[in-house]
């Protein structure tokens, strides 16, 4: 990291000033919650929930489920599976001696040029596809498997029920993501003593179609709506749902993708598990209505140019880079 002073948001950090990076935040608020177990009902309980879906992604870009599958027992049993992993020492999970998988663990932000970019979180990353590797972990990997299947199948009904409500076909995700990039994720947050001058996760839009989340009752997600933080009251019964960049080019800019933050806590630790819905590197992102906004790209290209911008300035540019009459002329190519 820089030793020298950076600007954020016009405020300036710095080794010889503490100030706090952390943006203040809007009163908590609850997501629209999606009830969808009227998906199974009459065909007015199943437009009624259709619509609330779409009304949320729409407005929202990102709500609660209810109802979704995903037996109480099964997610408290990857809590617990989770915090036994995170609890190996460093030496151990740095050298990715605890997943057997290389490259799986995260600490921190290895790129940070400043405070502001600085994530105080770990986290064990993989590619779905990889979980069956587990094999030397006689509980996790059943328990992960099965986590997986069920976000899985979730994620890729949601994407569905939203992309028919663009006049998308039925198998348009499905065809796309059966043997795709989709990953999970694993994550801790552990107490911070400078919280206000870190963040636990920095903000960022997430790079796929559809995220589902689990984050228990310790809140510390914020997501950014009209210009304002607002911190997300957590609902254990639930799962969140999130619109990612992908579909955000996909519906033409109808769903956004909404960044989000996690704040760091002095005194609380926090644990949470992600999937990410996406799809093959070759797959072309594209708009399904036109005039588009977007340029069509592939999946593996958004990836490398997040990757260059990262290497080269700390952060994600994302989706600005891909308008169809490039707006960031000043950030270079």
């Amino acid at each position: 990291m820089k030793g020298e002073s950076e600007s954020k948001n016009g405020r300036w950090v710095g080794e010889e000033e503490e100030r706090e990076v952390v943006e203040e935040c809007e009163e908590e608020e609850e997501l629209p919650v999606i009830d969808l177990g009227l998906l199974k009902m009459g065909n007015s309980e199943r437009e009624k929930c259709i619509s609330e879906m779409v009304e949320a992604a729409r407005n929202w870009g990102f709500f609660q489920v209810l109802n979704h599958g995903v037996p109480e027992r099964v997610l408290k049993g990857m809590m617990y599976e989770q915090k036994k992993v995170f609890n190996q020492p460093f030496a151990k999970k740095s050298l990715s001696n605890v997943l057997n998988l290389a490259g799986t663990y995260r600490w921190g932000n290895p790129v940070a040029m400043s405070p502001s970019q600085i994530s105080w979180s770990e986290a064990f990353h993989m590619a779905v596809l990889e979980v069956s590797n587990l094999e030397e972990h006689v509980t996790l990997r059943p328990t992960m498997e099965a986590v997986v299947k069920k976000f899985g199948r979730l994620a890729e009904s949601i994407a569905e029920i939203l992309g028919q409500s663009l006049g998308i076909k039925a198998s348009y995700f499905k065809e796309r993501c059966e043997k795709g990039r989709s990953s999970f994720r694993l994550n801790r947050y552990p107490p911070c003593p400078f919280a206000s001058q870190v963040y636990g996760l920095i903000p960022h839009t997430d790079s796929d179609y559809l995220t589902i989340l689990y984050q228990a009752q310790v809140s510390g997600l914020q997501l950014m709506k009209d210009g304002k933080w607002f911190a997300v009251k957590p609902n254990p019964k639930a799962l969140l749902v999130n619109i990612g960049d992908l579909f955000q080019v996909v519906s033409n800019d109808a769903f956004r993708s909404l960044k989000h933050r996690v704040v760091a806590s002095e005194a609380v630790e926090r644990f949470s598990f992600a999937y990410f819905y996406s799809p093959s590197d070759d797959v072309m992102i594209e708009s399904c209505t036109k005039p588009s906004i977007y340029r069509q790209f592939s999946y593996r290209e958004y990836r490398q140019q997040i990757e260059k911008d990262v290497e080269k300035t700390g952060n994600k540019v994302g989706l600005p880079r891909f308008f169809l009459h490039n707006m960031l002329p000043h950030l270079g190519q």
